[in-house]
Formats: C-alpha cells, sequence, structure tokens
C-alpha cells in the first residue's frame, strides 16, 4: 500500500462514540473519537516479599477471551482536559483497588501504529496501597493479580495456557526494562 501525501485528504468513513474508521487515500485506519487516549499503568509494589507487579485480566469483545493487561483507562473520556496522571490514579482504583504514593510518566507509545492512530501515556505508579477491591465499574469484571516479579515469565506462560490473551504490553515485564530503575 503506498503512503499518501500529506496534503491528501482524510475521510471519515464511519464515526462512534470512542471510534473512528479514516481513510487517507488507499490507507484505512481507527483512531480515538473526540481525541481521547490511554493512560497505561505499571504498578509495581515492593514489600517485604519482594517485588510484585499489579496486572488485570477481563473480557475483551474483539478477542473474545479474557485478556492478561496492564491496568490502563481512557484519559478525557470523564472530563474534557483531564491529564493523563489524574486518568491513571482513577483508573487504578477502579480497576484494582491500589492507591499509589509515586508517579513517573514515561512517555507517549503507539500500540499499533500501521493500522490504529492511537496513543497512550505509560506511567509507573510505586508506593501501592490496598484501598479497595478493585475490578472495575459498570460490569467490567476485572480480575485483579498481584504477581512476584520473579514468577512474571511462569505466572503469563501458564495464563498462555489457560487461553487468556496476552496483551502486548504484558512483554515489557518478560523484558524488564523499565523495572530496573
Amino acid at each position: 500500500m503506498s503512503r499518501p501525501g500529506p496534503d491528501t485528504p482524510i475521510e471519515t468513513q464511519w464515526e462512534g462514540r470512542f471510534i473512528t474508521v479514516k481513510q487517507q487515500g488507499t490507507w484505512e485506519y481507527v483512531s480515538r473519537s473526540r481525541g481521547i487516549h490511554a493512560a497505561v499503568i505499571l504498578a509495581i509494589d515492593d514489600d517485604a516479599d519482594g517485588r510484585h507487579v499489579i496486572l488485570v485480566e477481563q473480557y475483551r469483545v474483539p478477542l473474545k477471551v479474557r485478556c492478561l493487561e496492564l491496568p490502563a483507562g481512557l484519559v478525557g473520556d470523564h472530563e474534557a482536559g483531564e491529564g493523563s496522571e489524574i486518568a491513571a490514579q482513577r483508573e487504578l482504583e477502579e480497576e484494582t483497588g491500589y492507591h499509589a504514593a509515586h508517579w513517573r510518566t514515561v512517555g507517549e507509545f503507539y500500540s499499533s501504529p500501521g493500522m490504529v492512530s492511537e496513543s497512550f501515556t505509560l506511567l509507573v505508579a510505586t508506593g501501592l496501597t490496598k484501598v479497595g477491591e478493585g475490578g472495575g465499574v459498570d460490569g467490567e469484571d476485572i480480575i485483579v493479580h498481584r504477581v512476584a516479579l520473579n514468577r512474571i515469565a511462569d505466572f503469563v506462560a501458564a495464563k498462555r495456557a489457560e487461553g487468556c490473551g496476552i496483551d502486548v504490553r504484558v512483554a515489557m515485564l518478560l523484558a524488564g526494562g523499565l523495572l530496573a530503575g
């Protein structure tokens, strides 16, 4: 597929509440509606038992299976102008029941740039305190997992063997790059 020129008009093929299908020349792609993007949280829990990461598992309609993921949520879907850290704080507590004392923004990333223009801001959350049950809102049915980092590869393999989908961002945990610093 050839790359369209920068002046090639962008046509909206379909627009829903959360996504928009666009075409520029022969290139088709999906973007978030209303400029919404996501916040993804790498929540690290250090205690006397060692270092753990908080993961969530939830059913994903496009995959037709439960999926193992880092906690995440949309920025700006509750309040216009909302910042990534505020959304991440809200989502971490709603999804996992944890509150983080410290936040570090790693940067903006793209999940599937050949097909989707969506970006996400990755934030590292530390100094965790359990303040609720988690599980999400509005019937999200989220299962929270607190996994020892030295067991993450085995845990991911076991979830995969159960038929659970694995979000690509979980691969960061297997490589360990962000966990060192």
